[in-house]
């Protein structure tokens, strides 16, 4: 990617590259201070990531799954806005429909202890 002072993407064109079988993570774009990808689950997988160093944002695209934070779940479905902060546990389950999502990562504070 250049170091242009923007960038445009088109959700149509990014979701074919994560299609298939199997969890896939796409992250197309990388910057100092946040990065964005597509994460897709398909139904009946397993979300195996691990905690974070950086804030995340998820936008559910599209499919239907629970997010469980430090104990806590959540439903999730399309148009669904979940935020799960630096280092805490959590992973989709239940996922009965293609779970597409948009993860965005907050800078990492390497100084959070």
């Amino acid at each position: 990617m250049s170091d242009s002072a923007w960038k445009v993407f088109q959700l149509d064109e990014l979701i074919p590259r994560v299609q298939g079988d199997d969890p896939c993570f796409l992250e197309f774009l990388r910057m100092p201070s946040l990065s964005l990808a597509v994460y897709r689950l398909p139904a009946g997988s397993k979300d195996m990531q691990a905690p974070h160093l950086e804030d995340e944002i998820y936008y559910v695209v599209d499919g239907r799954a629970t997010l469980r934070v430090s104990g806590e779940e959540k439903e999730a479905s399309a148009g669904t806005i979940l935020y799960v902060r630096a280092t805490e546990e959590h992973s989709f389950f239940n996922i009965t429909e293609d779970l597409t999502l948009l993860a965005f990562f907050g800078k990492a504070d390497l100084s959070f202890k």
